[in-house]
């Protein structure tokens, strides 16, 4: 299950897990839409791809909250 960050690691944009706008590797570094764009789809961490994150919406939301440690070191 995704961990479900909730900010963008390069600039400390909310990424609420039920909305779309945010980019995640395959190690779960998230960005915000503009930030993947700045970077071109690749992680600045890993140098993996970065793909749009689904959201987590209703029952599977309550059931399994987002994350709450914010990455952005700002």
């Amino acid at each position: 299950m995704l961990e479900m960050r909730p900010d963008c690691e390069r600039c400390g944009t909310d990424l609420p897990a039920d909305q779309g706008g945010a980019f995640i590797c395959s190690f779960e570094c998230t960005f915000c839409a503009d930030c993947a764009d700045a970077m071109d789809e690749v992680c600045p961490n890993c140098g993996g791809e970065l793909l749009d994150r689904p959201a987590r919406v209703g029952e599977a939301l309550k059931r399994h909250p987002a994350g709450i440690e914010r990455r952005f070191k700002g």
